[in-house]
């Protein structure tokens, strides 16, 4: 079976867990503050089958711009995005600051998937979608397809899982032939089973039971069980949302983007080469050392 990763980006209140809801039939806001305040906080995760039998990983980024470092880990890796914009309000602050994120972290394609269709009339509609395509612009969502969806009625749901199936079929399969490497991005505990960590695997297998090392505190790891999507499994794959619990480690020595790898496959270094973008709308400029 293929796995790819879609996430969702857009401005807050914009429906992105209300229609991961809808697709999946489960919700992905699961703190008591987000079910009060209605608003995603934390990155949510969950799944679904496409037609082409293609298993989709999910993961659902909260909006609201006081919570854009979990937006920042949860868009790095995905395959697919779904930019969220509510019909009823169009492109909004965040819109525009996801998509420059988005940008920056070179996500390769995605689908405009505009919701609360039918809290407008036809008219207001049309004008929100040129000035949809008027913002996106000179992005990698300038020629991405529009998807007028409403999560409630289910409107249009079925042609946004018709055109994601038909836009995986451009996501090259992963490397599970690579040494094995997956970027932290929740540690938690849970009671009787100790530490547990969740991630994507980006390249290679992990196995039950096989020794990993956690970077960059080269620290050896023995993972004691797996899961994939709520199930428990002995292997997990590349382009896989993984959780597995790895005892003799205090979820004190763990946090979001340690990386757990093979052993020998990543090394230390004092120096990087940077490259630095600024969006055209930017009021900073980049300026040489004197």
């Amino acid at each position: 079976m293929k796995h790819i990763i879609v996430g969702t980006a857009g401005h807050v209140d914009h429906g992105k867990s209300t229609l991961i809801k809808a697709l999946t039939g489960r919700e992905t806001d699961n703190l008591a503050e987000e079910k009060e305040r209605g608003i995603s906080i934390n990155l949510g995760f969950t799944y679904f089958d496409l037609p082409s039998k293609t298993r989709v990983g999910i993961v659902d980024v909260p909006g609201h711009e006081r919570f854009i470092k979990n937006m920042l880990s949860g868009a790095s890796g995905l395959d697919i995005v779904l930019l969220i914009i509510a019909a009823d309000e169009g492109v909004m602050p965040q819109t525009i600051e996801h998509v420059d994120i988005l940008s920056f972290l070179n996500i390769p394609k995605g689908i405009v998937v505009l919701t609360k269709c039918d809290d407008v009339d036809e008219e207001i509609l049309e004008l929100v979608k040129e000035d949809v395509k008027d913002h996106l612009k000179n992005t990698f969502l300038e020629n991405a397809p529009i998807v007028e969806v409403d999560s409630i009625t289910r409107r249009g749901l079925d042609l946004l899982v018709e055109t994601l199936d038909k836009m995986e079929e451009e996501v090259p399969e992963k490397n599970n032939e690579a040494p094995s490497r997956m970027n932290i991005d929740r540690v938690f505990t849970l009671k009787g089973i100790g530490t547990v960590v969740t991630g994507t695997l980006t390249e290679g297998t992990l196995n039950k039971e096989d020794e990993y090392y956690l970077y960059p505190q080269e620290h050896p790891i023995k993972i004691r069980s797996i899961q994939v999507h709520g199930e428990d499994k002995n292997k997990a794959y590349a382009g896989q949302r993984v959780a597995f619990n790895i005892p003799g480690i205090p979820v004190s020595e763990l946090k979001r983007g340690d990386i757990i790898a093979a052993k020998n496959s990543l090394e230390k270094t004092r120096m990087i080469d940077v490259k630095i973008s600024l969006t055209d709308h930017s009021p900073n400029k980049v300026k040489h050392w004197d």
